[in-house]
Parts: C-alpha cells; sequence; structure tokens
C-alpha cells in the first residue's frame, strides 16, 4: 500500500515524466529502487496515468471534439476535413499499436520475471541507447511536415512505434514516437502534438482494463491529482519549448540518468 507522501511525490513524478521523453515508466521504478521504497504496484502505476490522462484529455479536448464529430461526418455524410482524416489516422494507427504492446509486454515479463536489478539495468540501458538515438535522429532530421500534413503511413509508424516502450521499460513511449516522428520528417511542435493525442486512446484502454484492480483512497486520489496537474503544466511547456528548442537537453538527461542507475546498480549487486 502506498502512502500519501510517496503518493503524492510519484505523481508528481509521473506528470513530469510521462509527456516529456524521459520514460514515465523508468522513472517509477527507480525512484522506488533508489530510496528503498516498496515498489508500486501495477494497478497503482495505471492510476497514475489516469492522472495525466485527464491532464492530456482536458488539454486537448477542443482537437477531440473536432477530431470525433469530423470523423463520424467522413463516414456517415462523406465530409472530408484535415480532423476527419487525422482521427482515422490516429484509430488505425492505435489498434495495432495495442495488440503489439500486449504481445511485447507479455514477452518483456517473461524474461525480465521479477528481478528487480536486472530489469534497472535494462532501464539503465534503454535510457542511454534511446537519449542517443533520440539527439542523432533529431539533429539530423528535416523539420518539412507539420500536424496537418502527416500521412497514413506516418500515423502508422508513430503508432506502431508505441508498443516498443511495452517491451522494454525505459524506451519511452513519447520518446519513441517523437523520435520516429523526427526520422519522418515531421516538425518538432508536431511530432508532440501527434504523440500525445496518440497517448490518448492507448492510455484510455490501459485504464479502463485495470479499473478494476485499483485501490481507491487518499493516496490514490493524491497520487492523481499530483500527476493531472504536473501534467498538464508540462504538456504546455513542452509545445511551447519545441517551438523553438530541440531535443538535446532530453537525450543528454537520458544518458546522465542511465549512467547513475548503471553505477547504482554495481554498488548493489
Amino acid at each position: 500500500m502506498v502512502d500519501i507522501i510517496h503518493a503524492l511525490i510519484l505523481g508528481v513524478v509521473q506528470g513530469l515524466t510521462e509527456f516529456l521523453p524521459i520514460s514515465s515508466s523508468a522513472h517509477l521504478n527507480i525512484f522506488p529502487w533508489i530510496f528503498g521504497w516498496e515498489k508500486i504496484s501495477e494497478s497503482f502505476d495505471v492510476a497514475l496515468h489516469l492522472g495525466t490522462l485527464l491532464a492530456i484529455t482536458l488539454y486537448f479536448w477542443k482537437d477531440w471534439i473536432k477530431l470525433i464529430t469530423s470523423g463520424y461526418k467522413q463516414v456517415v455524410k462523406k465530409e472530408r476535413t484535415k480532423e476527419g482524416k487525422m482521427f482515422w489516422y490516429i484509430v488505425f494507427a492505435t489498434i495495432p499499436a495495442g495488440v503489439l504492446s500486449l504481445i511485447l509486454d507479455k514477452i518483456s515479463e517473461k524474461l525480465i520475471g521479477e528481478n528487480l536489478n536486472v530489469e534497472m539495468l535494462i532501464i539503465a540501458i534503454t535510457l542511454i541507447v534511446m537519449g542517443i538515438i533520440l539527439y542523432i535522429v533529431d539533429k539530423k532530421s528535416k523539420s518539412t511536415i507539420p500536424y496537418e500534413k502527416i500521412t497514413l503511413r506516418q500515423a502508422m509508424l508513430i503508432g506502431m512505434s508505441q508498443s516498443l516502450a511495452a517491451a522494454f521499460p525505459g524506451v519511452s513511449r513519447s520518446g519513441i514516437t517523437m523520435t520516429v516522428a523526427r526520422k519522418l520528417g515531421i516538425d518538432r511542435e508536431s511530432a508532440a502534438k501527434f504523440s500525445f493525442l496518440l497517448a490518448t486512446p492507448i492510455t484510455a484502454a490501459a485504464v479502463l482494463f485495470d479499473i478494476k484492480h485499483f485501490t481507491f483512497g487518499i493516496p490514490f486520489l493524491v497520487g492523481v491529482l499530483a500527476s493531472f496537474i504536473v501534467g498538464i503544466l508540462i504538456i504546455k511547456f513542452l509545445l511551447d519549448y519545441l517551438k523553438k528548442g530541440s531535443f538535446k537537453v532530453f537525450a543528454i538527461y537520458r544518458v546522465i540518468v542511465g549512467l547513475i542507475v548503471i553505477a547504482l546498480y554495481f554498488t548493489r549487486i
């Protein structure tokens, strides 16, 4: 059972790391491991994602209303719009991503098992490797494609890349989707926005699937509220930052954290 203080800290961590390309799952494992806390349950992990799901839904609620209504009109009334096209791109990209995520998550569970030290080493390696890849891709890729010009092929590739985050803890769902988007020539702000919109249905599915296991109480509410408030602030920060900034700072951060975890790993084995 997570106490209130731990729930608050983990909620803030979730809100800070879910939308930045630095892996929330890595940080939610690293904090308890470093400070000797009890490892959080999968249900509480998903509960924290409820907070960031509410944050992203509230932040993009106008976009989602346009997407859903336009998607409906495109099928029923044959009205073709950019929003309708994008809605169905998100749907088509989410379905295979969801299936692949379930499969790869099961494989990952069998390979890693309950060995926490092995899991932390994998997290450290993926933080570093993905940090280096993010830096190289972002630096070398052009920014020629805005959000409105994303194609179905690009949407599918970005969407399916999410499954790698389920297979390898520390990859980061937002990190891999933004990296693939940048490789495809999508500008940074558009890469982030599309990544956020893609996160909504797959996170909602995870929350609905695990809601029966939630332990409702004060720690639950504190964690969800903290991740919700911080999540909204981080979404706004990142979208504003990427209008002129790059992913370099996040790549460097990933490498530094990965190296710290490796150093701690060798002092504990």
